[in-house]
């Protein structure tokens, strides 16, 4: 994620309510529930039931319900991402990020099928599913996240993520890491490993260290965080650095790629890393976020590039590579937009309506996108990212003076607003994405 710098003239405070509730509404031009008519609309296929494809299936039953729309997603639960964060900091139970697909099934008519996509006959327009079975399709969805690059970290396979979680998928991995940080004895040292970019939320592994911090501040006081880093600025670094320094003191020890912070070799077994002018560091619990591309069966349907990510038309979102592929979520290179579940959710809106139209053979409407990205340093502590986007000479761009940062220096007032914001936030992206909680 870019680092926005702090503009002028913006209500911060307007801005970041409007962004967490407003901008989860349709957000394209033209475009109302239910608006779009006809009989006998097509077929789509949609792989992957996070914010992303979730909300792709959900907005093409309302832009037109005689699309006939097929979820494929392996899981009955979703945990997502956003919020896990707070589960390893004893803060939510699992239970409390879970979503299911009763409301998109039962209100919309999408038709969710638990399965893996095995293969993608793109030629063929058919989708192979692990039960055996076929789908064929008009229009695809891909909505796949990230995957590991495994091995790509010397060391750092599908077996060591077993002794030294990754918990950059939600769920039970997500649960290892939380029970080791409970079995952690006083005085231990929690160390992360930070991946260069691209990768699944910026600010993500700085938000896990501070809430990693909190909880060791309350239970573990002798412990501390040591983040080894493969690059020498990371999202909203200087309101992190702020309020590690106000909240938690020397606890969190943050070291940059000038100072040796890339890690170029794991030992799960050992729990120690290696980082790349040769200093071995010992952990208590070791927490890797390794180097990511996109979801396998991305791969599998031609979709991606030589970087491991998809390319897509920036109006459509509409894969470069091969026709009637559509491309959100995580998996896609869509800077300047970050790889966010928020984006996930405002791509898919647009993958909708563009889909729609071409289904209907009429243009795509134009196209925009808004961001919000929370971070919580601590419960009572939040900060934000905020911007729109629109396509400019054939790319994605920012609109000028349409976001930003939280201001530095902040009162510890605003800090807990921007926390309240935040689960704000969360609530009401999961309602438009899956609907009432299960």
């Amino acid at each position: 994620m870019t680092q926005h710098s702090q503009r002028s003239g913006i209500n911060r405070r307007q801005l970041i309510k409007g962004l967490g509730a407003a901008s989860l509404l349709p957000l394209v031009g033209g475009v109302t529930p239910f608006a779009i008519g006809g009989q006998h609309a097509g077929k789509v296929v949609v792989v992957g039931g996070g914010f992303g494809g979730a909300t792709a299936a959900k907005y093409l039953k309302r832009a037109n319900p005689a699309i006939e729309v097929i979820l494929v997603e392996p899981a009955e639960t979703f945990y997502t991402c956003p919020f896990s964060n707070l589960h390893l900091g004893g803060l939510r139970s699992m239970d409390e990020i879970a979503h299911g697909y009763d409301e998109l099934q039962d209100r919309y008519g999408v038709r969710v099928i638990h399965a893996r996509a095995e293969d993608v006959d793109a030629a063929a327009h058919k989708v192979t599913l692990s039960t055996g079975s076929e789908l064929d399709y008009d229009r695809l969805v891909l909505s796949p996240g990230i995957d590991i690059r495994w091995n790509a970290l010397e060391g750092y396979d599908e077996a060591a993520a077993e002794k030294a979680p990754h918990a950059w998928k939600a769920g039970s991995q997500t649960e290892k890491l939380r029970a080791q940080l409970e079995a952690m004895e006083d005085g231990g040292t929690f160390v992360m490993v930070a991946p260069e970019n691209p990768f699944r939320c910026p600010p993500g592994p700085y938000e896990r260290a501070s809430l990693v911090a909190n909880y060791l501040a309350q239970y573990k006081p002798k412990s501390k965080v040591l983040i080894l880093d493969a690059k020498d600025n990371f999202s909203k670094q200087g309101l992190f650095m702020e309020g590690w320094e106000q909240l938690y003191g020397d606890r969190i020890e943050w070291v940059g790629l000038s100072n040796d912070g890339r890690v170029t070799r794991v030992d799960a077994e050992r729990l120690e890393v290696e980082t790349e002018f040769g200093t071995v560091h010992k952990a208590d619990v070791l927490n890797v976020i390794p180097p990511q591309k996109a979801g396998w069966i991305a791969e599998r349907a031609g979709v991606t590039d030589d970087s491991g990510w998809v390319p897509v038309k920036p109006e459509t979102f509409e894969s470069r590579q091969v026709e009637d592929i559509y491309v959100i979520g995580d998996a896609t290179v869509a800077a300047p937009m970050p790889k966010s579940g928020f984006c996930a959710n405002a791509q898919a809106k647009v993958v909708a309506a563009a889909i729609a139209a071409s289904l209907e053979s009429r243009p795509a409407p134009e196209a925009y996108w808004t961001n919000t990205c929370y971070s919580l340093v601590g419960p009572e502590y939040g900060i934000s990212v905020a911007g729109v986007y629109r396509v400019v000479d054939g790319a994605i761009a920012e609109v000028e003076g349409s976001g930003g940062v939280s201001q530095t220096g902040a009162p510890s007032a605003t800090r807990a607003l921007e926390a309240q914001y935040a689960v704000g936030w969360y609530n009401a992206i999961c309602q438009d994405t899956w609907g009432t909680q299960t």
